[in-house]
């Protein structure tokens, strides 16, 4: 049966595009902690720098402001993403749960056409 073949290859293709957008939305996660830890780090040192750590002093370092505000943006696009993964996650165990069936059909049916060729063969040769 080539329609079951297809399937499998189809459900397969399935289950490779939710893994590669999973290690997507890890390296993304990834990148952006290394960025804000970055920052994080720019932040401290200008504030050295400046001898002024409390944010709502007049004289608080500009820089070490829009720092903090871009942190903060990566953090919170940082937990965005991974509630994206969250279901990513879920829709790839969903995924490898229809190709398992997919596989095992293929493999009854696989065996239905062995049973069904077998005995014929036999009767013909």
């Amino acid at each position: 049966m080539k329609s079951r073949e297809s399937l499998v290859r189809l459900k397969q293709f399935q289950v490779n595009e939710k893994r590669r957008q999973l290690a997507q939305l890890d390296a993304m996660i990834a990148e952006f902690d290394r960025m804000a830890t970055e920052l994080e780090l720019q932040i401290t040192a200008e504030e050295k720098k400046a001898g002024i750590t409390d944010i709502n002093h007049f004289a608080y370092p500009t820089f070490a402001k829009a720092a903090r505000q871009r942190r903060d943006n990566l953090r919170d696009s940082q937990s965005d993403l991974a509630k994206q993964r969250a279901t990513a996650e879920t829709l790839l165990i969903e995924a490898e749960a229809e190709l398992s069936k997919a596989e095992m059909l293929e493999m009854r049916d696989g065996k239905a056409r062995d049973v069904d060729t077998g005995p014929r063969s036999a009767m013909i040769g």
